[in-house]
């Protein structure tokens, strides 16, 4: 399915939240009815009853969503319509003139706002330890359904049409010759982007290897790396992967939950692995931040799907996928001809073996295993991620 012809206009945005619905979330957090503390005294029956009312607590006494809004105001902001549906995007244009076009794409219960502390040390390397060759010039969406991007009204809003959108999103950009990012969906985003390579993109980063929890192991299962591997995918698809199911199969009826209670929606976006939902937990339990995952962040990036009530269009994205993978089961993807740079975090999901990333991606010219950060490494840990990136780019400048 091509990209169909719609209106170049590219409008300015700004955010500006009204103060009614700040006070209807504030009323709802208030008069959450919980349930009864687990029997456990870990995440394995979900969420802790401890955590979501810390964090309750946090959200209706501290939390100030307006200094979100001006961290966004901050920056270059716009919307454009494309295949139908309005992409709001944060354009950072660098000082730098032989700077390198980067368009990075999030993932769930991800947004743009998990990555704005990367911003400075992309466009601005020599300000942040880095050199001025280095330098970016920064394209952050929303995914479609997401933040304040459009809702589709029609399905087929997979990873492959939001590929053909974000190529589309460059063009007008202007840019000829530009690379990607992507993690979590965003690396599906990006991955599909360098399969149907379009004009320009030269060059992809990837820090999460989706295509190793789609069903057998993407590679050899010889070393002990490769059979610890195994054995973490194994354990998050049989204890952790209750959000991906529900997503990919109902999402719709979770919707209804994640539209009606905030403190509801806060609990879903939580649970989404051992390591995250633990860095979390601390940062409201014992006040302890896991790199830039303080409170008042974590906070802004919930209020941000309350606002804009994207709590069901956000989840739909995991139905759509999963139709689209149904569609083309069987069927080999196009090959990656571009080169592929590769990080990978120690709290990730699982660790990917090098043997395994160079089995998906034959062309990979670049791999590193850092010592810090999770599945949401941008939001945790922006220097180390952005120091990768330079590092990961550098062969394509």
């Amino acid at each position: 399915m091509s990209t169909v012809e719609t209106p170049v206009e590219i409008k300015p945005f700004h955010v500006e939240c009204p103060d009614e619905a700040l006070a209807d979330l504030r009323r709802r957090i208030a008069a959450t009815r919980w349930p009864a503390r687990e029997l456990v005294d870990d995440r394995s029956q979900g969420v802790q009853l401890a955590t979501l009312q810390a964090l309750a607590h946090h959200w209706l006494t501290e939390h100030d969503w307006r200094k979100a809004e001006a961290r966004l105001n901050d920056l270059p902001q716009f919307v454009t319509e494309i295949d139908g549906v309005d992409v709001h995007f944060v354009h950072v244009r660098s000082a730098c003139e032989e700077a390198l076009p980067l368009i990075i794409t999030h993932g769930w219960p991800g947004s743009t706002l998990e990555l704005l502390d990367s911003v400075g040390p992309l466009t601005d390397p020599t300000a942040h330890g880095g050199r001025a060759e280095d330098a970016f010039d920064l394209v952050l969406p929303f995914l479609p359904g997401y933040g304040f991007s459009g809702e589709p009204t029609e399905i087929g809003w997979n990873v492959g049409r939001i590929a053909r959108a974000w190529a589309e999103l460059m063009r007008r950009l202007g840019y000829t010759r530009y690379v990607a990012q992507g993690g979590d969906v965003g690396a599906a985003v990006t991955d599909t982007m360098a399969r149907q390579a379009p004009d320009g993109l030269v060059a992809i980063h990837l820090n999460f290897l989706r295509s190793a929890l789609a069903g057998d192991p993407p590679g050899p299962v010889e070393s002990e790396e490769e059979r610890a591997a195994v054995e973490a995918v194994t354990t998050f698809r049989t204890s952790g992967f209750g959000y991906f199911l529900e997503q990919s199969t109902r999402p719709q009826t979770i919707g209804y939950a994640l539209l009606d209670s905030p403190v509801a929606l806060a609990g879903w976006m939580l649970d989404h692995d051992t390591d995250a939902y633990y860095k979390l937990s601390r940062a409201f339990v014992d006040r302890q931040p896991a790199g830039h995952l303080t409170r008042d962040r974590i906070l802004d990036n919930v209020t941000l799907y309350w606002l804009t009530g994207t709590g069901a269009s956000a989840a739909r994205i995991y139905w759509e996928n999963g139709r689209a993978a149904a569609l083309t089961a069987g069927q080999a993807p196009p090959p990656i001809s571009i080169p592929v740079g590769f990080t990978m975090f120690p709290g990730e999901i699982f660790q990917a073996p090098r043997s395994w990333v160079e089995h998906t991606y034959p062309t990979l010219v670049y791999f590193n295993k850092v010592d810090r950060g999770g599945h949401f490494a941008a939001w945790e840990e922006p220097e180390l991620f952005s120091e990768e990136l330079r590092h990961a780019f550098r062969t394509v400048r």
